[in-house]
């Protein structure tokens, strides 16, 4: 594929862009013997006759998009509450001057994003650029026709291949495609995957008797919370939070794949490959053990059983008034919590722990290279400044210097940088937890890294780790150790099949929701472990996971 990838240096307007090469690539990234009956030689070229106004006359690698004439895209965008949308954002007025491109907004506010974005797409009325859309969401957009398969026309965003052959994301891509062998999101890419979640721990009381900031394995965290909880019992050594639609859907995430499986945020269809097999992850040993460990820690005393059902206003009090000692965290959450401490005017010290190492060993699999993208209406292909829109696309979501414009702004007004490359936010800027206290927001009074518009911040290791404290850069240089799960084996179904398996999984994944809950608790026996896995295949666990083997095997047969 690389040599394939390498031929589709430029696109030029007004042409049908042919080529043997050209036609290969587009088969690659479309499926080989896809089961929609594609062969080798038969990929199709799109015809950008009358489509071309506004694109560029020879655009590729290095290159900044520049419209020949004003052009307009509809964007639906998600308003979040952190940076409200605000059409006089100088990243607005940047690329209205420089590249041309204004945008007719519809937007939703982030509490209703995913509802509303179904509705407008479910009532053909979405704009040409549908964002903030994370891998496997796409997915039931995809029989009605309403966006556009992605994978056929990446062919002409060549920032866009130029990632997926430096970076090797083929095996990423996979993961994206539908039965057809076609992908329909346009992701947000990471040069590598990132850590982000870990514990914060009162680093003062850890110090004051004598723990290690960075325990090696889980046992030895447990050993740790039961020493805090000797030395204060009227204490609990551990609150948590993220269980609004789940029991400690986030810290499950990024604790399960040290003990080999998924759960909370990361559990996902509910599928673990495992000996060439998929299984259902609610139903394995690797989840039970999860499940023990954390049950462990409620019967002792040192997870307060709240926290389990808990909001995260009510966990972020109890860590910060002192009533709890440690609590799940990312690199931006810890900076809340130390604010909220300024608040109370409580005395405290917090700190970010490696994540240790479980009976799986020491890997970490939440850390993803695809992350938030964004899909194309199907009717945009329509327009007249169709190939402009995906050069445009191409640009400021995949090229080099598109991705740092969103991220850091405009060089001298918002940042400045040095002769060795680095960026330092203006003093009267903050973001991200830089320069604390400064009287405007990068992203609420200027527009930029916005998730909109930066893809959940991917891109490029170094622009990725730019705007991180250094604490954040000591964590993930601790985490950098942890081995990354292999991705699994694509099993995509047709139609039928995901209109079947979706009844399937919602009744498993409620039970295995209610039954973690309980199994922490305490309010069920683990003793009764096997009955609940027969409640599962009550539930059509067998037939779910049949369903799945076939379609990976099914996949196999048609792309080897």
């Amino acid at each position: 594929m690389a040599q394939q990838i390498r031929a589709i240096g430029r696109t030029r307007r007004g042409v049908m862009l042919a080529g043997a090469l050209l036609a290969a690539g587009a088969l690659v990234l479309s499926g080989c013997d896809s089961p929609s009956g594609e062969t080798e030689g038969e990929a199709t070229e799109f015809d950008f006759t009358g489509k071309d106004v506004g694109a560029m006359e020879d655009y590729g690698v290095g290159d900044t998009f520049t419209a020949t004439e004003p052009v307009e895209f509809g964007l639906f965008y998600r308003d979040h509450p952190n940076y409200p949308l605000d059409e006089d954002w100088l990243m607005l007025q940047e690329l209205e001057a420089n590249q041309k491109v204004t945008f007719d907004f519809v937007s939703a506010p982030l509490s209703e994003w995913d509802q509303r974005k179904s509705l407008v797409i479910g009532a053909g009325d979405a704009p040409d650029i549908i964002s903030v859309t994370y891998p496997g969401q796409e997915v039931s957009f995809v029989s009605g026709g309403a966006i556009l398969p992605a994978s056929d026309f990446v062919q002409y965003m060549p920032n866009f291949m130029d990632k997926v052959e430096k970076w090797d994301m083929e095996a990423d891509l996979d993961q994206l495609r539908q039965e057809d062998g076609k992908f329909y999101l346009f992701p947000g890419f990471r040069e590598e995957p990132r850590a982000e979640y870990s514990f914060a721990v009162r680093s003062d009381i850890w110090e004051e008797l004598g723990l290690s900031l960075e325990p090696e394995t889980f046992d030895e965290f447990r050993e740790q919370l039961r020493t805090v909880k000797e030395a204060y019992p009227d204490l609990y050594p551990m609150t948590d939070r993220w269980s609004a639609n789940g029991p400690l859907e986030g810290t499950l995430t990024f604790v399960a794949p040290n003990f080999g499986t998924q759960a909370g945020w990361g559990f996902g269809e509910g599928l673990t490959h495992k000996d060439g097999e998929f299984e259902y992850t609610g139903a394995t040993d690797e989840y039970r053990d999860l499940i023990e460990f954390y049950a462990s820690l409620v019967e002792e005393g040192l997870l307060d059983p709240e926290a389990v059902t808990q909001d995260d206003d009510q966990a972020i009090q109890k860590f910060a008034s002192g009533q709890a000692l440690s609590i799940g965290t990312n690199d931006q959450e810890i900076v809340r919590y130390r604010t909220t401490v300024e608040e109370l005017g409580t005395d405290a010290e917090m700190a970010m722990i490696r994540v240790p190492a479980g009976p799986a060993g020491d890997n970490f699999q939440y850390g993803q290279r695809l992350i938030s993208g964004f899909m194309l209406s199907s009717e945009v292909a329509e327009s007249e400044n169709f190939l402009a829109l995906l050069q445009f696309l191409d640009w400021l979501y995949y090229s080099d210097e598109g991705l740092e414009f969103a991220k850091w702004g405009v060089e001298g007004e918002t940042y400045e940088k040095d002769d060795s490359g680095k960026r330092t936010l203006n003093e009267n800027i903050t973001a991200m937890g830089l320069n604390p206290g400064a009287p405007e927001n990068l992203q609420a009074d200027y527009g930029f890294s916005n998730g909109v518009w930066t893809l959940a911040h991917g891109s490029t290791l170094e622009l990725d780790r730019s705007m991180l404290r250094d604490e954040t850069l000591e964590f993930l240089d601790k985490m950098s150790t942890k081995e990354v799960l292999e991705l699994p084996p694509p099993a995509p179904l047709s139609e039928v099949e995901r209109e079947q398996v979706s009844l399937y999984q919602s009744a498993l994944k409620d039970h295995v929701w209610q039954n973690t809950a309980q199994f922490i608790l305490g309010q069920r026996s683990l003793d009764e472990w096997d009955a609940y896995v027969a409640e599962l295949e009550g539930l059509n666990m067998g037939a779910y996971i049949d369903i799945v083997n076939e379609a990976r095997q099914r996949y196999e047969e048609n792309n080897n």
